[in-house]
């Protein structure tokens, strides 16, 4: 992670904590140990720790690197025509709680040309009751 980092320098002198102008800094005595905190929400990255500290104690270029860190890792799963990654299984379950089914995987691409073979599919079983040699207009009922 690249966040506030301290080595084995540090004495426990407090003048971080002291003189860090966003308070993101803290000390708390308890027990028999000296916690130092670090809040990255508050803390303006403004060096100032690390300027003043007189160990070196404080690791400031790690939040300095702009790198990416990574903060979670989720599996694919991808189109079932193309193999291209779509969505992740934890967002599939999601999905399939939501809508009450499972659905077959598909990008936005195929997801159509499925769609439209389906339906192709479902269109060639006419009904039993509709001749095919008869014009829809000549058929009776509604238009």
């Amino acid at each position: 992670m690249r966040y506030f980092q301290v080595n084995d320098q540090c004495n426990g002198c407090l003048a971080c904590v002291q003189n860090c102008p966003a308070n993101a800094l803290r000390a708390e005595d308890g027990n028999a140990n000296r916690v130092l905190s670090h809040n990255m929400a508050r803390c303006a990255r403004c060096g100032n720790c690390w300027r003043i500290c007189p160990q070196k104690a404080i690791e400031f270029q790690f939040m300095l690197e702009n790198g990416w860190d990574e903060v979670k890792s989720l599996e694919l799963i991808f189109c079932s025509v193309c193999g291209v990654p779509i969505y992740t299984a934890d967002y599939r379950r999601t999905l399939s709680e939501k809508l009450g089914k499972e659905s077959e995987p598909t990008c936005s691409k195929h997801r159509d040309e499925v769609t439209r073979a389906a339906k192709a599919h479902f269109q060639k079983r006419k009904s039993p009751d509709v001749r095919s040699d008869i014009r829809p207009d000549m058929r009776g009922g509604a238009v």
